[in-house]
């Protein structure tokens, strides 16, 4: 009967896996026991890559050569993790490794990252799912007791690769855009856009223009203190026919002229009234 390998997302969760199960030897990256081989990613080792013929010099990045749509994705090794990810497709293709266990983190992303190693690794093995939502020992073990199907997570599966590739189309298309329509005038002006990166500059920027844009403005608010039979205590004034309009910093509690706070003032000095409890549901 065969191993099967077990691929974690970072090495920290291999050696918590191996610590958990017992029974594992080390050898050098990997652990290896009477069941299992045991090894771990270094969160991403691959990326999408981008095919030669659209890799052209940034100083031809133009809007004739938009857009970048290639036939299908290929994948790039990242350089500073090669080691690692060709460590994982030699125990991959052991003769002795009759199915390969999914423990990275249990999301999308860590989906991606083992599905992406065994796309890369181009190897057809059966294919179980670790999904832990604590890491210890009891829970590792419980988990390796009900690993789940592989076609449980084959949607997971999909919503993480397109994800990874709406953000390379984005990316690509949009920054060579951007980066064209700003260099038009001469040199070359790279303007980086990003599926997540440009909404959340967009609201740094529309808040920095209201920042800028603001003008301080003096306001003034009646407070005071009343007398009641069950003893004194604190009020203030509020608009109560006060309705939201255009202006933003508006509020029922707010007047705009002193002369106004004063006449306020004027009017419910020594004067009698009734007090009344009200509330609303938080």
């Amino acid at each position: 009967m065969g191993k099967k390998l077990v691929i974690a997302e970072k090495p920290s969760v291999a050696a918590d896996i191996a610590r958990a199960l017992g029974g594992f030897a080390r050898k050098g990256d990997y652990f290896e026991s009477d069941e299992y081989l045991l090894s771990s990613a270094v969160g991403h080792l691959l990326e999408l890559a981008v095919p030669d013929e659209y890799a052209v010099k940034k100083g031809k990045w133009s809007f004739k050569h938009l857009p970048v749509i290639p036939p299908h994705f290929e994948l790039a090794p990242l350089e500073k993790s090669e080691q690692r990810l060709n460590l994982l497709l030699r125990l991959m293709k052991r003769k002795d490794v009759s199915g390969l266990i999914n423990a990275c983190d249990a999301g999308r992303e860590g989906e991606l990252i083992f599905r992406y190693i065994v796309q890369h690794a181009r190897i057809k093995k059966p294919i179980e799912r670790l999904w832990l939502q604590s890491m210890t020992p009891q829970s590792i073990r419980d988990g390796f007791n009900s690993l789940r199907a592989d076609k449980e997570l084959l949607p997971l599966a999909d919503a993480a690769k397109c994800r990874s590739e709406a953000d390379w189309l984005v990316g690509i298309n949009g920054t060579r855009a951007m980066t064209a329509f700003n260099s038009k005038e001469g040199g070359f002006s790279l303007t980086t856009v990003g599926r997540v990166q440009t909404p959340t500059l967009a609201i740094l920027v529309e808040r920095e223009e209201k920042i800028r844009a603001f003008t301080p403005r003096g306001y003034w608010e009646v407070h005071a203190r009343f007398g009641a039979r069950a003893g004194e205590y604190p009020g203030r004034w509020f608009d109560p026919g006060f309705k939201k309009d255009d202006d933003a910093e508006r509020r029922a509690e707010r007047l705009w002229a002193a002369a106004r706070a004063e006449a306020i003032v004027a009017d419910c000095r020594g004067k009698s009234g009734i007090a009344s409890e009200e509330s609303r549901p938080s």
